[in-house]
């Protein structure tokens, strides 16, 4: 599990000659790319991968994330072996899906599935930032929807936690009308009065944002994770003005409105097994 928990960290004893010189073993430590303090593997692994010196978020894998939220034991996940083709003919697409599916040990960008959460049912999915920098295929948009489906027949709440770039532009059009398809099936699930809880992590952005990612009846986000459509670059460019600080991170959107909460990872738990219980249908 530790090694699900974190990438893209530098290992301190390879880095630092003097942790060498110490003695320390390879692999012991771990180099943070914020504050670049050595930080014990077994102590990230109990923040949930937070650094203890400044708080940067290392991102999660999909499992680590259900891992440290559901009742233990208690996810059953759906669609497992569902996996994108080339529709398009792009080059070279079905060699990079081998690759990320090397990779990551997953068949694509996001896991869905059912869980307990203290004790409470729920359809859960899990985007996979390490996949294709998350980006939303044919195959994410169908897993989610059907998940979304499932939840709508038995009547549960939905909870998605998003981690993308945005749509998959080896799909073109097949991608984007995932858009469609996950908001439309959310639609229905709101129809029928039951709740979803969106969690905006590092990061959000492009069509996913466009899409399901804003469209829960609570929108809860990570601290510093960057939310939203087109790149503070891009905008840049495009508007000709110089952005305000901090545009896009979850704490601006909070100050103007654009979501509901911040909720440090520790607390997510917590927090979600809470409003679970709060939103819970009579008699269940």
């Amino acid at each position: 599990m530790l090694n699900d928990l974190i990438k893209g960290a530098k290992k301190y004893a390879t880095t630092n000659p003097a942790a060498k010189k110490a003695g320390i073993p390879e692999g012991m430590y771990l180099q943070c790319p914020k504050c670049k303090k050595s930080i014990y593997k077994v102590d990230l692994k109990a923040q949930l991968g937070v650094c203890p010196h400044c708080s940067y978020y290392y991102p999660l894998s999909p499992r680590a994330r259900i891992f440290a939220i559901v009742d233990k034991g208690s996810f059953n996940e759906l669609d497992k072996e569902m996996m994108s083709v080339n529709p398009l003919d792009f080059p070279d697409y079905e060699k990079k899906l081998v690759n990320y599916i090397d990779k990551t040990d997953q068949k694509e960008a996001v896991i869905t599935g059912t869980a307990l959460i203290d004790g409470q049912e729920t359809v859960i999915g899990v985007m996979d930032s390490r996949f294709m920098m998350g980006s939303m295929g044919s195959v994410v948009g169908e897993k989610l929807t059907r998940a979304i489906e499932y939840a709508t027949s038995k009547k549960l709440p939905v909870i998605i936690f998003t981690a993308s770039g945005g749509a998959r532009m080896q799909e073109g059009i097949f991608s984007l009308m995932q858009m469609a398809k996950t908001s439309a099936a959310l639609a229905r699930h709101d129809e029928n009065g039951l709740l979803y809880i969106s969690v905006l992590t590092d990061p959000t952005t492009g069509g996913v944002t466009a899409s399901f990612a804003m469209l829960g009846d609570i929108i809860l986000a990570e601290p510093g994770a960057l939310i939203g459509f087109a790149g503070p670059r891009v905008i840049e460019q495009t508007i000709k003005q110089k952005l305000p600080e901090g545009f896009q991170r979850a704490e601006f959107l909070l100050d103007h409105g654009m979501i509901d909460a911040i909720v440090k990872r520790p607390d997510m738990r917590e927090t979600l097994a809470c409003l679970l219980k709060l939103h819970q249908k009579e008699g269940k």
